[in-house]
């Protein structure tokens, strides 16, 4: 419940920054102006606002040494930031620090008389209290998104992570600490309420102002043009949330510990305030005796030098701070870790092997150099020893000795041998900056198609290879109108593309439902030409009211057709004759057969021209559309075949006699795929009222263009109106090859009068060629698969291997039967050019204004 209320006042923060500011400025503006006057502070803490006269030793020496530990535990928080080496971090951090400093400045100087003697007395302890590794974290959880509706949602979650705990610490570090406002001492009472004070100012600014600026500055930083956040390095403070989010979860027992202890200071509070008298309440303990003896041997501590008076606590304090800040800005090494380029990869802090001698041998000056090492939050070595555990294994792996990489030296900016040196460390190419994996890939060092593979972060190479061609081609901006980002392109390596740069959103329709086989699709359709998914939406209504689609396969078997070539002739023919005996193709199917569970000679059938001799083996392979899976398989027959002539030269797995994405005629014969018939019966009132024609008009139109037409044209399977346009939507959406579209487009429409009156209209597509898988290739990819999964039909059938693959085709050739009726019912009717002419052509290009 906590949780969700704290996710929720920061989703506030985060969509209404400027309220929340204003607000929490206005609140605090007037809170502070109220005239409460010092006296009831002064009371309240025992002890008063006002001057309170000459400090004592023992006070001079608290102050200066909380003044020194200030310093000191600000240097330590700074120096730990800077590791980090993001501006974004240390700009985050730095604006938490401003804020709550003016907001502790102004509350300090009204409730004190506005004394700054008081101020700078309370700033060491408001330093000293201020815990920047909390905004350190949230920061990390904005930048890890990327967009502005996600930058809201990680701060929401990271409020809601961190909200809680928070909440608890402030609360049980204000009572601890407030035990010391009533403990009579003055110098003590008056730290105790600073303390308090600081612990308050930095929650509020932390839970208001503080996340709404967050989401303020990283939404003006947001690329308004391509939509992409300017912070690069989102990766990587993805890749450490895991991390953060296990050290925010405490254990619950220690929670509860913090209540009890919250409750019990509560009562110590309640009972010291309302049972101590006045006298005791204001009694103090610097009239001891004590006390008195250590006072009066004050004696002035003033150092002049060159004109100025210092107190010697102010000189202690300068001087400590001036060496520090020297320190840090012109000595401390840090470790350089590239957040502009980062990837999320596995990263270790030591490195087992040996670095070339001239890398250790490096000695140029340090103010030129930087130390190069492993990312300071481990992520892959440490996940894989926490046996899935959010928190760090206690024990460490003995290894060899090793060798920190933070010894290795390099020039800024890097040459191209110290990147070649950082790549073929065991570090990688991780701390590598984009511009400098650019310079390996250019110079051959790193081969521009393995980018994905060598950084282990694919998305950051496909950015990288944008880099490297947008400089190549004709017009380099249009590069930013190709999307790349937020896609597993880990589905995509060595599966479906090379070289990848992008990929090209294709605007994807429904139509349907389409009744086949008494059960009802909505089928997807991927494709840029107006007024088909609305075609074909129109045959499936006519079809689906008229009874639906029935569907048939007479055949199924995927081809691979190898050349091989004989001495002459009479040897090719002897080989075909071979083949055909019935022992001997059982021998061969029986090696074809070990190759695959699902792959399934059917029959072999064999061409000859002159002494080259072109085999056709025809299998079963099951759910998937098997191109792979035969190929491998007729490689063991053709081993087979071999050992009975070994004079056969195989000279091709392909020899065009499959035949794989061509036209051909064997395909339309002998069938490749699925064969599949659908065949439906439309009523005249269909016809009429859905379909505005008549039976005999479409009948007629049927003969004259999709068989006389084509046969006039010499067309091999395409006597239909156009087939082609529904299976090439129908694979685009659903992961197939595209180009297997066109023997898969084989279709003859044929078209009949039906009925007693002949006013019925019945329609059947043939399809012998249909290609399609409901596995592999492109149906991994999530777009596709979400396509599959909306027909019931991803994957593998597990009770009927292939029954799957069957059914898509069954629903590719009864989609063509919707949008053959539908088209040849707008050519009979003349609506063909009207519908075009309406809804095809770009208002865009033609400046068309309604």
């Amino acid at each position: 419940m906590l949780t969700w209320l704290f996710r929720q006042h920061g989703r506030l923060c985060a969509t209404r920054p400027w309220e929340v500011m204003l607000g929490t400025m206005l609140l605090t503006t007037i809170s502070i102006s109220a005239k409460n006057g010092s006296g009831h502070i002064g009371v309240l803490c025992g002890w008063s606002g006002g001057d309170y006269g000459k400090d004592s030793a023992v006070d001079v020496l608290i102050l200066t040494v909380i003044r020194c530990v200030a310093i000191l535990y600000m240097y330590v928080q700074l120096r730990k930031l800077r590791h980090i080496q993001s501006n974004y971090i240390l700009a985050f951090v730095g604006m938490f620090t401003a804020f709550s400093s003016i907001l502790f400045t102004g509350v300090i100087i009204q409730l004190f008389g506005k004394q700054m003697k008081t101020f700078l007395d309370a700033l060491p302890f408001f330093l000293l209290l201020l815990d920047l590794s909390k905004a350190s974290i949230l920061g990390k959880f904005a930048l890890s998104a990327s967009n502005q509706e996600e930058i809201n949602d990680k701060i929401s979650e990271g409020i809601g992570l961190m909200g809680p705990t928070t909440s608890l610490d402030t609360l049980v570090e204000t009572l601890v600490i407030a035990i010391g406002s009533f403990s009579g001492v003055r110098r003590l009472e008056q730290v105790c309420c600073l303390a308090c004070l600081a612990i308050i100012v930095n929650y509020i600014v932390f839970m208001t102002v503080f996340p709404a600026c967050l989401s303020l500055i990283l939404q003006i930083l947001q690329d308004n043009a391509s939509g992409s956040p300017a912070w690069p390095w989102s990766e990587f403070a993805q890749s450490v949330l895991e991390e953060e989010e296990c050290q925010e979860k405490t254990n619950p027992v220690i929670q509860q510990v913090k209540l009890v202890m919250a409750f019990g200071l509560m009562l110590v509070h309640a009972s010291s305030r309302l049972l101590a008298s006045p006298e005791q309440q204001t009694r103090r303990l610097n009239d001891d005796p004590i006390f008195n003896m250590i006072n009066s041997k004050v004696t002035e501590n003033d150092i002049t030098i060159g004109g100025v008076t210092l107190t010697l606590e102010q000189l202690i304090t300068a001087v400590l701070a001036t060496t520090l800040t020297v320190k840090f800005i012109f000595f401390d090494e840090y470790d350089y870790i590239a957040m502009d380029s980062y990837s999320n990869t596995t990263s270790t802090n030591t490195v087992t092997n040996k670095i070339s001698k001239s890398s250790q041998t490096d000695k140029s000056d340090d103010r030129d150099t930087i130390s190069i090492r492993a990312p300071m939050f481990e992520i892959g070595s440490r996940s894989t020893s926490r046996n899935n555990s959010c928190c760090p294994s206690d024990q460490e792996d003995e290894g060899p000795p090793t060798i920190d990489i933070a010894k290795i030296k390099y020039p800024i900016p890097r040459t191209l041998e110290a990147c070649r040196d950082i790549l073929n460390s065991p570090v990688g190419p991780s701390v590598l900056t984009d511009d400098e994996v650019l310079m390996l890939v250019e110079a051959r060092i790193i081969p521009a198609y393995k980018l994905e593979t060598m950084l282990a972060n694919p998305e950051r190479g496909v950015r990288i290879r944008r880099k490297l061609f947008s400089s190549k081609v004709q017009n380099p901006s249009s590069m930013h109108s190709v999307p790349f980002e937020n896609f597993d392109y880990t589905l995509v390596n060595g599966t479906c593309c090379e070289n990848v740069i992008g990929y090209v959103p294709v605007p994807i329709g429904m139509a349907g439902p389409l009744l086949l086989d008494g059960r009802q699709y909505l089928v997807p359709m991927a494709t840029t030409e107006g007024t088909l998914v609305a075609s074909t939406n129109r045959g499936c209504r006519a079809l689906t009211l008229c009874g639906g689609v029935t569907s048939s396969l007479f055949g199924d078997g995927m081809t691979r057709g190898p050349v091989v070539r004989l001495p002459n002739a009479r040897t090719a023919c002897c080989v075909k004759q071979w083949l055909s005996n019935p022992e001997n193709f059982e021998n061969v199917k029986t090696h074809f057969d070990e190759t695959s569970r699902f792959a399934q000679l059917q029959n072999i059938k064999c061409g000859v021209a002159g002494p080259y001799l072109f085999i056709r083996f025809q299998a079963t392979t099951g759910d998937a559309m098997g191109m792979n899976m035969i190929s491998k398989a007729t490689e063991k027959g053709l081993q087979l075949i071999r050992e009975a002539y070994p004079e056969m030269e195989i000279l091709s797995l392909s020899g065009n006699y499959c035949t794989d994405k061509k036209p051909s005629a064997i395909n339309w014969i002998e069938g490749r795929g699925k064969s599949v018939v659908c065949e439906a019966i439309i009523s005249a009132k269909v016809v009429t009222e859905v379909l505005k024609t008549t039976s005999s008009a479409l009948v007629e139109l049927n003969i004259s263009k999709n068989l006389i037409g084509s046969s006039l044209a010499g067309c091999i399977g395409g006597s239909n109106a156009h087939a082609a346009n529904i299976v090439t939507a129908v694979f685009l959406a659903t992961g197939q090859d595209p180009a297997q579209n066109v023997e898969s487009s084989n279709c003859i429409t044929l078209m009949e009068r039906h009925g007693e009156n002949g006013e019925d209209l019945y329609i059947s597509c043939t399809m012998p060629s249909i290609e399609v898988g409901t596995v592999g290739g492109g149906t991994l990819l999530p777009a596709q698969k979400s396509n599959l999964e909306m027909l019931g039909l991803h994957g593998s059938c597990p009770s009927d291997p292939g029954s799957n693959a069957i059914r898509l085709a069954s629903v590719v050739c009864a989609t063509v039967v919707a949008g053959e009726l539908s088209l040849m019912s707008a050519l009979a009717a003349g609506h063909l050019v009207r519908s075009h002419l309406k809804h095809n052509r770009s208002r865009a290009l033609l400046g068309h204004h309604p």
